[in-house]
């Protein structure tokens, strides 16, 4: 498993890291079981995975809960741990708000610590914008807990460049995480210059498009209701449909190199000059033997470019 330098921070990360949404259960569909969840976060650290991505918000704490459940028993120097605040539940209306004042900001850092058994963060990000808090605010709050050494790295997710300036001109700024994936490339036109030009670390998340990448799914794929999914332009109809053939051929596009599609869509990411982690998702141990691999296949260009080929083929995205 190679590792990487995040941003400027003095953090070294696994290229493959663990993304622990779906361990919240929330929007994850009903098949989410914590034991298996465990599992998996331990095989990961026998395949070479340190870094784990998690946040309050996910399934209101749960995913918080079951992560420090599966690391208690861990030397702390040997795992890297990020979560994320600024997004507050209300327990009675079932609701989350956008919230990156300071006074949660701290408070959100404490509860985070309780749940995840550990009493400091090694990256603590700001999980989505909030317009009605100055980004410098937030910033304040961030820096502080970053000299106090309850945060070891600063980052944002899902931030504008705008934004990100604002925030950098109180604090420094360590990583950004942001969509990114063979169907999702926003972040090409602005972002991932700006993040680059200033040395400021990308996590990819969702780098299999929810799964889409993986090869497991078809024309007919539906999804229930609890599942984030079910409502998701990139799932429905033609689009689905345009992207189905397109894994297919890269999915014998990897099979020629003896490697998965899902292994591409991960090699894809962390080919992209400027990128350090691709967040990997998982809901069973086995998909963590298969994801791991990813992190040691480097692209060559002639591979790149068929990809490339394929993706304009079919009008993917």
């Amino acid at each position: 498993m190679q590792h990487r330098q995040l941003g400027t921070s003095d953090l070294s990360i696994s290229v493959i890291g663990y993304g622990c949404w779906a361990m919240g259960k929330t929007f994850w569909g009903d098949d989410v079981v914590d034991e298996e969840s465990i599992a998996a976060v331990k095989l990961s650290l026998q395949r070479g995975i340190d870094f784990f991505d998690t946040a309050q918000a996910y399934g209101y704490g749960h995913s918080e809960r079951v992560l420090g459940e599966a690391l208690k028993d861990v030397p702390r120097d040997q795992v890297i741990i990020a979560t994320k605040t600024g997004l507050e539940w209300d327990d009675a209306q079932e609701k989350i708000d956008r919230n990156s004042s300071p006074e949660y900001i701290v408070s959100s850092l404490e509860g985070s610590l309780e749940r995840l058994q550990t009493d400091y963060v090694d990256l603590y990000q700001i999980h989505w914008p909030d317009e009605s808090v100055p980004f410098t605010e937030s910033a304040v709050a961030m820096k502080e807990l970053h000299d106090a050494g309850k945060i070891k790295a600063v980052g944002v997710s899902n931030f504008s460049v705008e934004q990100m300036e604002a925030f950098m001109s109180v604090c420094p700024l360590h990583s950004l995480q942001p969509p990114y994936s063979l169907l999702t490339r926003d972040i090409d036109t602005e972002i991932l210059p700006f993040c680059r030009e200033n040395n400021i670390g990308i996590l990819a998340y969702s780098p299999m498009a929810r799964g889409l990448l993986t090869g497991k799914y078809d024309e007919s794929a539906t999804f229930p209701e609890t599942d984030g999914r079910a409502g998701s332009p990139m799932w429905q109809g033609e689009r689905l449909k345009r992207n189905v053939e397109a894994v297919r051929e890269m999915a014998a596009l990897a099979e020629t190199h003896g490697r998965t599609v899902a292994q591409l869509a991960l090699a894809w990411v962390l080919a992209q000059p400027g990128l350090t982690c691709a967040l990997a998702g998982t809901k069973r141990p086995n998909q963590i033997e298969e994801t791991a691999e990813a992190g040691d296949w480097n692209l060559d260009a002639e591979t790149l470019q068929q990809v490339e080929t394929i993706i304009e083929k079919h009008g993917a995205g």
